[in-house]
């Protein structure tokens, strides 16, 4: 064997020898299941028994004809998705934007802050159903505000902008600290100049800062995205999408239609579209987002 040869035949067995295991885990947990799945969206198999019968595109068809509450989740969770994208990037960015200021208890602060994102969804939804139910209650009997007496969990439209407010308050302070990171690289010279030039603090922010730091938007953008369209944990612990389904999300009504009526076919169907809708959106947004970035 030549010696060419013998270093090629070296080296795939050294990259097989560090990916291989790798791989193997990732296709045990990640392909095989995924496959699976969608296999099974073309069954009616109830995910309990042995018996599975082929149909074809029934699952699929039923869903954009027949399930309404498949097309109601489907709506609620994408008008979820750009409010708490919005509110959750803005919210971390002013807070990062202020964080990184002359201020002499920012680190202290930065951390009460990341804090809340330590905990997980289900814990924090039932803190904040106390909080709603039980806190709120309380302020509004000794304020009288009507803001506090209303019905947090208890209807669709406030149960909607509850469910907001905790993820955002969840993950603000995450998306804070990637912009935090992104805001310290902008180079000052660029800035002390655009002072000379007699650029104000916004028009700064607007035609220097921002430009510079649109790697981090497309990551913070990207990572928002993703955890509003699969939030699952915070919707089923404050609401488990009452009243009445109202506030079911899809990751929620995926979950249910599977485990609890037993229809495993049909949600791995509406798990399989749910996969092409967010892949599709994720993909077209860090492609519109990454032709904004610009080099310092």
């Amino acid at each position: 064997m030549a010696v060419g040869n013998k270093k090629k035949v070296k080296r795939g067995l050294e990259f097989w020898m560090f990916v291989g295991p790798v791989f193997l885990v990732f296709a045990v947990i990640v392909l095989v299941p995924f496959f699976n799945g969608v296999m099974y969206s073309f069954t009616d198999w109830n995910g309990i028994t042995g018996e599975l019968n082929w149909i074809g595109l029934d699952n699929y068809v039923r869903l954009f004809t027949v399930d309404e509450q498949f097309q109601q989740s489907f709506w609620l969770t994408t008008r979820y998705t750009v409010v708490a994208v919005i509110l959750t990037n803005l919210v971390g960015f002013i807070l990062a934007f202020l964080l990184t200021q002359n201020i002499r208890t920012r680190n202290f602060l930065r951390t009460i802050f990341f804090m809340p994102n330590l905990i997980g969804g289900l814990i924090l939804g039932f803190v904040w159903q106390f909080i709603y139910v039980k806190g709120f209650a309380s302020i509004g009997e000794l304020t009288g505000w009507s803001l506090f007496e209303l019905p947090w969990l208890g209807d669709a439209q406030t149960g909607f902008w509850g469910i907001v407010i905790v993820s955002v308050w969840q993950g603000g302070g995450y998306i804070m600290v990637i912009y935090i990171a992104a805001l310290q690289n902008v180079p000052q010279e660029l800035v002390e100049a655009a002072k000379i030039d007699g650029a104000n603090r916004l028009s700064t922010l607007r035609n220097i800062t921002i430009p510079l730091i649109m790697p981090s938007v497309t990551i913070c953008l990207f990572l928002t995205i993703s955890w509003s369209f699969k939030l699952f944990d915070t919707n089923l612990s404050l609401t488990n999408g009452g009243p009445f389904k109202s506030t079911e999300m899809l990751a929620l009504n995926i979950y249910k239609e599977s485990f609890t009526n037993n229809n495993l076919g049909l949600g791995s169907a509406k798990a399989i579209i749910f996969f092409v809708v967010v892949a599709a959106i994720t993909v077209t947004q860090v492609y519109l987002t990454k032709k904004r970035e610009v080099e310092a």
